[in-house]
């Protein structure tokens, strides 16, 4: 009788495993790719200073120091200097787009020469892997003597764009599993009907359950139940004097609703069984260890 159910319930459990393992290896790529990150920004760093010791060599000074070089933004980064320098715009460009062909992920890039004082940009150009995009002007006009700040800011590919197509193509996956999920308790409300059940009428002793109306009728006497009320003994109808596992009846009632509570339970077999009293042939009692039993006897 309870084939379909069981099978749907089993459905259930699958998919809800497999939506949890997709979340873990979602959160897996992102760590795994924040690694990644971390490593291709400090060999980024290293190109950047690089950068920096050839502008100073450039200038004729091979005593005074490249600064640490700083990450002011996602993706862009100064390099900074001990003292003033000169430096010629040809040997600039040239010289980052040497070192920066090392680095994979850095075919784009801006750079903006700042005066310190006042961050006015003392010279700019754009470099692009398509060359017909690179923007270099006054390539041969050097700059006098001065403080200088040099702000290189990456156009946002490579490992950014890897991994936002891990993260959209698993939560693309995600939500195709929810919609499943979704699906299945769509047919909640069918899967406590009894199959080839004509009738929503249970005799259980000289009580007339009527599971539809939510009614007990005794001897023309009507009580009233509530949905839940009627959803638990229609459990314990549909299989009279077989003991119903209490967390069968925790899933089955409660876990859809999003939460399980076992003192909620209790109550509603409290309540059933005063509004079955005045039957003594119908009571419901606890087994011990497994559940409870709807006993009826002739």
């Amino acid at each position: 009788m309870f084939n379909s159910r069981n099978l749907l319930s089993g459905k259930r459990k699958y998919l809800f495993g497999l939506l949890l393992l997709s979340c873990i290896c979602i959160i897996y790529a992102a760590f795994s790719s924040e690694d990644s990150d971390d490593f291709a920004f400090s060999r980024r760093e290293i190109l950047l200073r690089k950068i920096g010791h050839e502008t100073l060599l450039q200038s004729g000074d091979r005593v005074s120091r490249v600064l640490p070089v700083k990450k002011i933004a996602k993706n862009e980064y100064q390099i900074s200097f001990e003292n003033e320098l000169t430096f010629k715009p040809d040997s600039l460009v040239n010289t980052t787009q040497r070192l920066l062909a090392k680095e994979p992920y850095t075919s784009d890039y801006v750079v903006n020469v700042l005066n310190c004082g006042n961050s006015t940009v003392a010279y700019g150009y754009a470099i692009s892997k398509n060359k017909q995009d690179d923007i270099v002007a006054c390539r041969r006009r050097k700059q006098p003597v001065a403080c200088y700040l040099i702000n290189i800011k990456f156009k946002p590919t490579g490992m950014n764009t890897v991994k936002s197509g891990y993260l959209l193509g698993g939560l693309s996956f995600l939500a195709f599993i929810g919609f499943i999920l979704l699906g299945s308790k769509s047919v909640k409300s069918q899967k406590f009907l009894p199959e080839n059940q004509e009738t929503d009428l249970f005799t259980l002793g000289s009580v007339l359950f009527d599971s539809k109306n939510r009614k007990l009728i005794i001897d023309e006497k009507t009580i009233d139940l509530t949905a839940t009320e009627s959803r638990v003994l229609l459990i314990f109808a549909m299989s009279p004097n077989e003991i119903i596992e209490r967390s069968r009846l925790q899933k089955e009632i409660w876990e859809d609703e999003g939460v399980i509570v076992g003192r909620s339970l209790d109550m509603f077999i409290s309540k059933l069984r005063k509004k079955l009293e005045f039957d003594q042939n119908v009571k419901i009692v606890v087994v011990r260890g497994k559940g409870y039993r709807l006993e009826v006897n002739a």
